[in-house]
């Protein structure tokens, strides 16, 4: 094994869907460091107005590790935890610097804007609105936080506009 693998370095973890804390939680109590970055939002729920704490990222931790067999073990058999983001050589580090600046940006208070870019063609669910439950595909950015969602039934197509806010992707593995 080469020298680079002994070294500490952060590693992105990929979690099961919502199992962020869980995970976190479970790798704070086996003494592994970890980082989730969250951010404070606007809850979307329509019964609330309240402000919660969310990760920056849903669905992945930080974590610092030297990837001994024995501690990459430790972290992949954690609750919720899936695997560490890598490629066919194994885990890729993250930069010393990505993780110190994220650090800085969750604790300062000043709003972080984030989200997934979509690109025509991705499939989106509307999940709240008029169009709720409706699955479609994204065709352009409307203007001032609208989407066109093309929508296939019997054979042909119809555009609705919506908010952006009311749209999630689906992942590609389940389409």
């Amino acid at each position: 094994m080469n020298n680079q693998r002994l070294e500490y370095l952060w590693y992105v973890l990929h979690t099961r869907s919502r199992f962020e804390n869980v995970v976190n939680a479970g790798l704070g109590k086996k003494s592994i460091e970890a980082f989730l970055p969250k951010v404070t939002v606007r809850s979307k729920r329509r019964d609330r107005r309240t402000m919660i704490r969310v990760p920056l990222f849903p669905g992945y931790v930080f974590v610092r590790t030297d990837l001994a067999p024995q501690s990459h073990l430790e972290i992949v058999k954690t609750a919720g935890a899936v695997r560490l983001i890598g490629s066919k050589q194994g885990p890729v580090p993250v930069p010393q610097e990505t993780i110190e600046s994220l650090k800085i940006m969750v604790s300062a208070e000043h709003p972080i804007t984030t989200g997934n870019q979509l690109t025509k063609g991705d499939k989106v669910l509307v999940v709240q609105g008029p169009f709720a439950g409706v699955t479609g595909t994204f065709i352009r950015y409307g203007g001032k936080g609208r989407v066109i969602v093309n929508i296939e039934a019997l054979g042909q197509y119809a555009g609705v506009e919506v908010s952006e806010d009311d749209i999630e992707i689906v992942p590609k593995i389940l389409t």
